[in-house]
Order: C-alpha cells, then sequence, then structure tokens
C-alpha cells in the first residue's frame, strides 16, 4: 500500500467517523423533540375539561362511568372542536347534559330537590316529614 493510499484511507476513516457522529447526533435531537412535544400536547379530554363550568366535570365523570367508550368518542370530537376554534363557550352540566342526550347517551343523575327550613338547605323530603317523623305519603 502505497503513502498516499494510507492517507486516503485515513482521511475516509476520518470522514466516516464524522458521519456517523453527525447522525447520532440528529438522532438524540428527533428523540428530544418528540418528547417535548408529546409533553407540551393537550388530549382531547384536557381541552374538553379546560372548558367546563358549572357541574360539567360531574357530568362528564358520571359519562365516563356509564358510557366509558361512547364518553370517549364525543370527548374526541369535543377536543377537537375546540382546538378548532369552533366552541368557545364554556360548557356548563346543563349544556354537557344535552349533547350527551342529542346523540343518543342518556347520562342518568342523581337529581334532589332542597327547599329553604329555617334558613337552612335541607331535602324536600325531611321538609314534608311530620313532626313524628313520618313523611305524609305513608
Amino acid at each position: 500500500m502505497s503513502e498516499e493510499d494510507k492517507e486516503l484511507e485515513i482521511l475516509k476513516a476520518k470522514r466516516l467517523a464524522e458521519m456517523q457522529k453527525n447522525l447520532s447526533n440528529q438522532e438524540k435531537q428527533k428523540e428530544e423533540n418528540t418528547e417535548k412535544n408529546t409533553k407540551n400536547v393537550k388530549s382531547s379530554r384536557e381541552y374538553v375539561l379546560d372548558k367546563l363550568g358549572h357541574r360539567g366535570l360531574e357530568v362528564l365523570e358520571t359519562a365516563e362511568f356509564q358510557f366509558p367508550n361512547q364518553t370517549r368518542i364525543v370527548i374526541e370530537k369535543l377536543g377537537e372542536l375546540i382546538v378548532a376554534g369552533e366552541i368557545n363557550e364554556i360548557l356548563d352540566g346543563g349544556k354537557l347534559l344535552m349533547l350527551f342526550r342529542s346523540v343518543g347517551i342518556s347520562v342518568r343523575l342523581d337529581n334532589k330537590i332542597n327547599v329553604e327550613k329555617d334558613g337552612k338547605f335541607v331535602s324536600i323530603t325531611d321538609k314534608f316529614k311530620d313532626k313524628s317523623g313520618k313523611s305524609h305519603d305513608e
């Protein structure tokens, strides 16, 4: 092997090492960028949670418990609409409940009727109890 061939081989080896180092650095940057992007991206549920108003979370959690698969689909679509800017308003419990029912998901909530008695709010059942402790329908 001549002197020029040896020098050429050394230059090739240096260039190959340099290219491998650059490739390795590019892969590291891609991984770091992917990690940063996944940390910064909100899920559809997080976008929906940011838009919930009075009793909205209660309705959402109840729907998730009663109809997990269907609710997941609704949340995905709501998230897309929020990100696209098509939904700007606050979603309170009533609006969210109407939305679920309009797409055929009958979310059942516990209903309580409270009335004021002696300056305090009590259930309507307690309000109608006689002094003897029996309700009127017994």
